[in-house]
């Protein structure tokens, strides 16, 4: 077995070895950039700084990013006044880690120092990797520069003195963390007190990080007090902690507040929880009908709640089971109880809270799942600080703000994410794992490093990770990597792909923290965990295939690594890697125990993948493939995604071809706005490849999910990701995938459905005009419309005595339908009649109102699409599945059976479950045509929404090149994130 200075090898800086007066620096060839960003919605420069100097490789955008984002702007010593060079930000970052081990005992001698020294520093500086946010920010100011700054109440573990301790100053040690979990309890003053929480997270959101925490330690409403009175609630408190995020927010600190807010599925408040921010969301809606702004910088969501964190109910295994086996008992109850008072308990039906979960989820992306017996059969340490075994305290109960970090309360994990593409060699097509491997085993030391000069907001926070020693590596563009090899992000060739590098990530790390632990000892808390921290690394390495025999203490059976898969598509490579790091780590692990409790996570990696020049970030797909290049002078042009030209030649393409198919991706219309919006139909493109090109828009759901899914066992925290669904998604759908992440072993999930809020998103750069309804009209521009509504028909078109029509039978409940369509002789739609069996009963005759209503909006000239829309989604009974209809098989309503009619007679068949190959229709001469339709269960990618935001604008550089980033937003014009990596 290696020991750790077996470590200390130079493999990417081997020329350095023999020569003297030669640096790592040395190894790059150098450019001066002039970098100049203004807020294009105010026009206020946000930084101007010439003559900065950068490796050649780096774009202009990694250029811009990194200079206004991590280059030191105040206090530096030289003739500028503020860091001018990647070389100055690099010996700051890798200088500080260098030291830190040595003063850990980590690094023995000067020969190690300068090694550890110029392998990471050459990593850096070539874009394989990077640390999150904080550490840019933070690290090195002191070393370098003298920049001490004021304390702010940081605090740090002294090994000698055995306590906490506040630190002299901001950066002598470094804040590096840009995730914590922060408790509360159920007190108004005094430690982890509701007031407390107001501090904290105050001091976490100027430093730039982000806070989660679980709230259901707070009374719900009428519990009784000490003084005699009642609660006002949980729900009270979270609608002042959400003013004083966006307080934080607007008050022109490194970043807006990010914040998760958790709820368990028992409290007695949950039914508001769930509803929170759906209530607000229609909220902004009915304000922008009053003709209020409501792009999310706007007075809309500005007066509403709930726009300052992720929300997230935390539902147990107990529930979930109740869920899955609602056919059967569809009575299930769950008790919310109260957290002292259990006057307040009540019963309520688990479909009940199911359906408001997946509804909200529905309206507005929040609340999010996160699966409580999932992240606690992989805890690492539940026997905590105290040996306490699965005491509340001792569980995990909460997550960061993009959910990747999921551990103890009150600690911090401080991230760093590979940029995988790095390693792939575009002329062999081939990974180089053995140069992956090096690098995860010097980026685990340095985020040790971290830790060890670290300091923290608060004392527990500071001695919890001092006790735990959590680090967070992850990966970055996974998605380059795919497309490169050939490989549809929805594949099992992708998913096992990434299931091995992930793999690899973290058995790796843990063996190199096992070496750590041999040297000087594993985390203090050790060795009340090690019976149970083993057992997780067991289960991890059967996942990875290192280890046959039963899993232990597991609920349900995770998703292997595919041997097979990696064996046929020439991964062996990565398959033995994947063996012998588990191997490893588990014997070594066994013998020394482990120096960090955990190791990896999958965060957004918002800001960093920008600054490493990543295509996608995380192990998130490609959003387009026609991305923004910035040019040196200012501004950006569109180009086409550089990694497809790579993926086109690797599939046997001649240069003529790809020309040809970049040509068309690239092809504009007379107003300069991209025709294609997908490589579909491009010249000479096989539709076998199709589904390579895929991006995060046209990747059904369950592809999402099946690639967390994958993932998940082998990352020790959760992954930070969200499933995309179109607009057209019902409720169904988004119980269908909550329950399949549940299934599959998902630690948390975020769903978001295209046009959910009221800033509407889109997946292309470019906004689509769209005919505008009724719904989202304000007072005056409704009045507008119904005085031009009739401008030019002044009297009502009825239609003629004879006319052709169509009958659709249907059947919801035990209420048989009978829906006539009648037609004009031009073939629009005239009227609608809706009948029943039920003679003489109240619902025939609410029937006939409800046909003459329509019929006479119609032959009033209101066109049947905006009919359609206002029936669209009406909920009441009967509902649930329709019989006898070929094409339609579930309604929420009769109206809404109606609105599926009348799109159906337009031509539109995204809402039936049923697709048909052709469809007679009435044609202008009343007579009957087959017209073949093609299969709409994917949108017209013209017509997709989902990923890129409008209505927002970035709050650094006003630009609207804002996406979606896992549960976060990131600006990739200036790299701002709304997360906390």
């Amino acid at each position: 077995m290696k020991t750790l200075r077996d470590l200390f090898t130079r493999h990417f800086t081997k020329e350095l070895g023999d020569q003297t007066g030669k640096t790592v620096y040395d190894l790059f060839q150098w450019k001066t950039v002039d970098v100049f960003m203004k807020n294009w919605k105010t026009g206020k420069t946000i930084v101007d700084m010439k003559d900065l100097e950068f490796p050649v490789n780096y774009s202009q955008n990694a250029c811009n990013i990194i200079a206004s984002k991590y280059f030191r702007k105040a206090g530096i010593p030289n003739e500028f006044g503020y860091e001018r060079s990647m070389r100055e930000v690099t010996d700051r970052l890798v200088g500080f880690w260098t030291d830190a081990l040595k003063d850990e005992g980590l690094i023995e001698s000067q020969e190690q120092w300068q090694i550890f020294y110029d392998e990471l520093a050459y990593a850096f500086l070539s874009q394989m990797w990077a640390p999150n946010s904080p550490q840019w920010f933070n690290t090195g100011l002191k070393r370098n520069y003298d920049i001490v700054g004021t304390s702010d109440g940081h605090f740090y573990y002294d090994e000698e003195q055995g306590k906490v301790v506040e630190s002299q100053d901001r950066y002598t040690r470094t804040q590096a963390s840009a995730c914590f979990i922060v408790s509360i309890a159920d007190q108004l003053m005094g430690d982890h007190s509701i007031s407390e929480q107001y501090v904290t997270e105050t001091k976490l959101f100027k430093g730039g990080s982000g806070v989660g925490t679980n709230f259901s330690n707070l009374r719900g409403k009428n519990e009784k007090l000490s003084s005699g009175g009642v609660s006002s609630g949980m729900m009270s408190f979270l609608q002042g902690l959400d003013k004083n995020a966006g307080a934080i927010k607007s008050g022109g600190t490194t970043r807006r507040a990010a914040k998760m807010v958790i709820a368990d599925i028992d409290h007695p408040e949950i039914e508001e929880f769930i509803t929170w921010k759906s209530k607000e969301e229609q909220k902004v809606r009915d304000l922008g009908k009053m003709g209020y702004d409501t792009s999310m910088d706007g007075e809309a969501y500005y007066t509403v709640g709930g726009q300052n964190s992720n929300n997230s109910v935390r539902v147990n295994g107990d529930f979930m089971q109740k869920v899955a086996n609602l056919e059967k008992d569809p009575q299930a109850e769950i008790e919310l109880k109260g957290r002292i008072d259990d006057k307040i308990n009540k019963n309520l039906q688990v479909k009940h809270l199911w359906r408001l979960i997946n509804q909200s989820s529905w309206d507005c992306a929040d609340p999010g799942l996160q699966f409580d017996d999932i992240f606690n059969q992989w805890h690492t340490c539940p026997a905590g600080e105290d040996g306490e075994l699965w005491a509340k305290h001792n569980r995990i109960n909460a997550t960061n703000p993009c959910s990747e970090y999921a551990f103890l309360d009150d600690t911090a994990c401080n991230l760093a994410s590979i940029n995988v593409y790095r390693f792939y060699n575009e002329e062999e097509n081939i990974f180089d794992v053995d140069s992956y491997i090096h690098l995860i085993g010097l980026m685990q030391m340095a985020l040790e490093a971290s830790i060890h000069w670290g300091h923290f907001p608060t004392e527990d926070i500071a001695r919890k990770s001092y006790m735990f020693r959590t680090t967070g590596g992850g990966l970055a563009n996974t998605a380059s990597l795919f497309l490169a090899m050939g490989y549809p992000y929805d594949s099992e060739e992708s998913r096992n792909l990434n299931a091995a590098l992930a793999g690899i990530l973290t058995g790796y790390s843990y063996y190199v923290s096992s070496l750590m632990a041999e040297k000087v000892g594993a985390f203090s808390k050790y060795e009340y965990n090690k019976e149970h921290m083993l057992r997780v690394i067991r289960n991890h390495a059967r996942v990875a295939g290192a280890l046959d025999s039963p899993y232990e203490e597991l609920s349900y059976q995770p998703i292997e690594v595919n041997h097979e898969v990696l064996e046929k598509e020439n991964l062996c490579n990565l398959k033995n890697s994947l063996v012998k790091v588990w191997s490893k780590a588990l014997e070594a692990g066994e013998e020394y125990g482990y120096r960090n409790a955990q190791v990896s996570v999958i965060a957004p990696t918002g800001t960093i993948s920008f600054a490493m020049d990543c295509g996608a970030t995380s192990i998130e797909p490609f959003y387009s493939h026609v991305v923004y290049k910035q040019l040196v002078g200012g501004g950006s042009m569109e180009i086409v995604n550089p990694i497809l030209g790579v993926a086109l030649k690797n599939l046997g393409y001649t240069p003529e071809e790809i020309k040809e198919i970049v040509d068309f991706m690239m092809e504009k219309d007379e107003q300069g706005m991209l025709m294609n919006h997908s490589i579909e139909g491009a010249p000479y493109l096989k539709s076998e490849h199709y589904p390579i090109f895929d991006t995060a828009n046209t990747i059904s759901p369950e592809g999402h999910v099946m690639m967390v899914a994958a993932t998940t066992p082998l990352i020790c925290g959760s992954i930070s990701k969200t499933v995309n669904l179109p607009h057209h998604a019902t409720i169904k759908d988004i119980e269908r995938i909550h329950l399949l992440a549940w299934q599959k072993g998902i630690k948390a999930i975020a769903l978001y459905r295209d046009g959910c809020k009221a800033s509407q998103p889109l997946s292309s750069g470019l906004k689509i005009d769209r005919e505008e309804t009724l719904e989202d009209m304000n007072y005056k521009e409704l009045l507008d419309y119904a005085k031009n509504c009739n401008k030019d028909v002044p009297n009502r078109r009825k239609p003629g005595g004879m006319r052709a029509g169509r009958t659709h039978a249907a059947k919801i409940g035990d209420i048989e339908l009978y829906v006539t369509v009648g037609f004009y002789e031009s073939g629009d739609i005239a009227e609608i009649f809706v009948s029943t069996d039920k003679e003489g009963t109240v619902v025939k005759g609410l029937l006939a109102s409800l046909s003459k209503s329509i019929s006479n909006m119609l032959q009033y000239n209101i066109p049947p699409k905006e009919i359609s829309r206002l029936l669209r989604g009406q909920q009441y009974e009967p509902s649930g599945f329709v019989g006898r209809h070929p094409y339609i098989k579930f309604a929420s309503s009769i109206s809404d059976l109606v609105s599926r009619i009348i799109d159906i007679e337009l031509g539109d068949f995204t809402r039936c479950q049923v697709k048909p190959d052709t469809f007679h229709y009435i044609n202008k001469n009343n007579v009957s045509e087959v017209v073949a339709t093609t299969d709409n269960s994917q949108p017209d990618p013209k017509d997709i929404e989902g990923e890129r935001i409008y209505g927002e604008t970035c709050s650094t550089c006003g630009s609207s090149q804002l996406v979606r980033n896992g549960t976060c937003k990131v600006c990739k014009e200036c790299g701002t994130t709304t997360g906390c990596s």
